[in-house]
């Protein structure tokens, strides 16, 4: 039978002498797995299961929700399909049930690419790719569109991965992100942004570290601390073993969910933490926060990556 995620993509390489492999998926360039010397520091899915909870995707031509799935252009209202039923909104992208083409793939390097056709909603026609790449530090990805219609087109985008340290419980992972605002929020919409001090009984502080066990978490972060260009998120176990996700400038947000009902690859559920970088928040074809407007033939790229560490 044929894996309900299309084609899957093998990637390998050794960093630091040890084994690095990751599997990426037809559908929605997902990224099914990464694994360092024998540890998944994402959470895996089987070959032929779906992914949870929007595990792995690629978020485009915007990250999160919008609100209601309606936003104003050039005086009319735009209709999105409603995808998330429950909440009234349009969620995660357009692309999240679309397969991808292959343009490049090598031991080492995949490039993937889709189309975004106007449609009701979205009246704008964009390419987009997604570049993997196993290399000396660990995965690097890249995200990129370029406008091919006639008019200015908006784009924001993101991913959604899991971050593990193989299946080392909640209760022994230490999660930080160097984020020193967060959005509030209704409904999972962002609202105004503030200080994290400000919300710590909902939106943690993260700078130092909070352990996975204790956070409820499903936020837009910012304010993040770049250091050489990155700014980089980590869960670690209590030896200091585990996943650093970095991104650059271009992903200047991220959104941080710990759900407590993740399906586990294993079986059964575990308390589970996506740390999503995004180019702009939630809802941002409504607010405009973030939001990036490609004239036609504009291309805008951002890179993120998940190293091993500690091991």
């Amino acid at each position: 039978m044929r894996p309900p995620t299309g084609q899957q993509f093998a990637l390998s390489t050794t960093v630091d002498g040890k084994p690095l492999r990751a599997t990426i998926t037809e559908l929605a360039a997902g990224l099914r797995e990464l694994v360092y010397d024998g540890v998944d520091l994402v959470e895996p899915f089987d070959e032929d299961a779906r992914p949870a909870k929007a595990q792995g995707i690629v978020l485009a031509p915007w990250g999160g929700r919008v609100a209601g799935g309606d936003w104003q252009h050039g005086g009319a209202t735009q209709r999105l399909a409603i995808t998330e039923r429950d909440r009234g909104n349009a969620s995660h992208g357009l692309l999240r049930f679309a397969p991808y083409r292959v343009l490049e793939h090598t031991e080492t390097t995949l490039v993937l690419q889709a189309t975004i056709h106007p449609q009701s909603g979205f009246p704008f026609l964009l390419d987009t790719r997604v570049e993997y790449e196993l290399t000396d530090d660990g995965l690097l990805v890249k995200q990129e569109a370029t406008n091919v219609g006639t008019e200015r087109a908006p784009w924001a985008c993101g991913a959604h991965p899991y971050l593990a340290v193989g299946t080392t419980p909640a209760e022994e992972l230490t999660l930080t992100v160097p984020a020193a605002r967060v959005f509030n929020a209704e409904d999972l919409i962002p609202t105004e942004e503030t200080l994290v001090d400000a919300m710590d009984a909902t939106a943690p502080d993260l700078r130092g570290g909070r352990r996975l066990s204790e956070l409820d978490i499903d936020h837009n972060y910012s304010g993040l601390e770049f250091v050489g260009g990155v700014a980089t998120a980590t869960l670690l176990d209590d030896s200091g073993r585990g996943a650093a996700l970095w991104q650059d400038s271009a992903f200047p947000y991220a959104v941080v969910f710990t759900p407590r009902s993740f399906p586990a690859a294993s079986g059964g559920v575990k308390h589970a933490v996506a740390v999503e970088p995004m180019s702009a928040p939630a809802n941002a074809l409504n607010s405009g926060t973030g939001l990036v407007w490609l004239e036609p033939g504009e291309t805008w790229a951002g890179h993120w990556g998940i190293d091993p560490v500690g091991f």
